[in-house]
């Protein structure tokens, strides 16, 4: 695929005997998992719905050439990836996460934290992990409290000093 993508799911086991596949789905399109609609994988191998239907907090999906257990358990742990412009333009101070990742980290004191090397979705909040060069790893939440200047198109970060959270307590 030749432009960003944005995760929308993620393979979580086999269901039954007949290649239904449980789906963890990271995804607020309403449709995102509906019969005929594509998806890859993140290898680029692509996936067409031809069924689904919910199940508790996940979604039991169908895709088609996926007919048997054993090509469904091949599946598992698959991340599921659409086009960033398959996606619905996001509400300002939200990002993909691919627009975060390498991002430059500082503090409103002009500490470095490192770049941008995981984002961590929570219940409550995403957490961006930034690490400097010596390995020291420094967990962000993604909360307004926190954040002063996120400028993704520039790679750069600016979050508040905070006493046991981004400044040695």
């Amino acid at each position: 695929m030749d432009e960003p993508t944005v995760v929308v799911g993620r393979i979580t086991r086999a269901h039954g005997v007949r290649g239904e596949v449980a789906v963890q789905v990271i995804s607020e399109v309403p449709g995102r998992f509906r019969a005929g609609a594509i998806v890859w994988t993140q290898d680029g191998r692509p996936l067409t719905v031809s069924a689904s239907r919910s199940h508790g907090d996940r979604m039991l999906v169908w895709f088609e050439g996926v007919e048997a257990r054993e090509q469904a358990e091949a599946l598992r742990g698959a991340l599921l990836v659409v086009p960033e412009s398959a996606s619905p333009d996001l509400p300002e101070g939200s990002w993909w996460d691919h627009q975060i990742l390498g991002c430059e980290v500082e503090t409103d004191t002009g500490r470095a934290l490192g770049s941008v090397r995981d984002v961590i979705h929570t219940g409550a909040n995403d957490v961006w992990s930034a690490v400097d060069e010596a390995g020291t790893e420094t967990l962000i939440p993604v909360i307004a409290d926190v954040l002063v200047e996120v400028d993704a198109h520039a790679g750069r970060i600016v979050v508040r000093e905070v006493p046991g959270l981004t400044a040695p307590g």
